[in-house]
């Protein structure tokens, strides 16, 4: 894996074990997530699709940085996923709400890299898969800022594959009209509507060494993603810049395009 595959992952250096979720993710779930659907009533389709136990994906659309409180909140088990590092870095009082709230809403705090950093990430990842935990990824590698659906980046699906973990594909409607970018706060006016497809065994597809393989499954994961969010395709990798904790671009050697 070269330095320039991997310059946009984020590193677990100095990362805390994802074992160390506790008090604060179990009381900030029994509060956010009721609070969260009383406030905004999104629409939830499709959660009986959702594995009650074990390891599993969900794999999203991205569209706002509150996708990463819209899943949590409205998915019927935890969820996790991983957040860069400086919002749980912070002093003062400040800085205790920014890590009590992303850790109550299921974050894990990672430090971006690339090389070994990057295959940090991805075993981070892995052990909470181990754990047998749910985790949320987003594909495309960083918010679509033009709301097109863009190709899938292949780190998912080595994770499917290499974990034996199944793939929920989750499509997220009207989030970037609740808090477009750029915005400071939500609107409180607009609605959400999160969809649950069937969970996706990629196994047929090989070995997560497959480089085949891992183009073939992230094309179905995307497929699946794109009927439940009815996007426009854009056919092109998003290349935006990074922005809070959207960007996990996970790029693995020898890609099909």
């Amino acid at each position: 894996m070269t330095s320039a595959e991997t310059s946009d992952i984020p590193s677990t250096d100095e990362a805390p074990s994802p074992t160390g979720i506790g008090l604060t993710y179990a009381v900030g779930r029994m509060i956010l997530s009721p609070l969260g659907r009383l406030i905004y009533r999104p629409h939830i389709e499709g959660k009986a699709n959702v594995p009650r136990s074990g390891a599993v994906i969900f794999a999203s659309n991205h569209l706002s940085f509150i996708d990463s409180i819209a899943i949590p909140v409205v998915a019927p088990r935890p969820v996790h996923f991983l957040a860069k590092a400086a919002y749980f870095d912070g002093k003062g009082f400040s800085g205790w709400l920014s890590r009590e709230f992303f850790t109550a809403i299921g974050a894990i705090p990672v430090k971006r890299g690339a090389g070994q950093a990057a295959l940090d990430a991805l075993d981070q990842q892995r052990q909470l898969l181990d754990e047998g935990r749910a985790v949320a990824l987003y594909p495309e590698g960083t918010r679509s800022l033009d709301g097109r659906l863009y190709k899938g980046r292949t780190g998912v699906a080595f994770l499917a594959l290499q974990t034996g973990a199944p793939v929920v594909p989750v499509g997220l409607i009207g989030t970037d009209r609740v808090m477009p970018v750029g915005a400071k706060m939500p609107s409180l006016k607009e609605k959400v509507t999160v969809r649950f497809g069937e969970p996706l065994d990629l196994s047929h597809h090989g070995t997560a060494d497959s480089g085949k393989a891992r183009r073939l499954a992230t094309d179905e994961i995307m497929a699946a993603i794109h009927a439940l969010s009815e996007q426009e395709l854009a056919n092109a990798y998003n290349e935006a810049p990074a922005h809070g904790i959207d960007r996990i671009k996970q790029v693995l050697p020898h890609e099909r395009r």
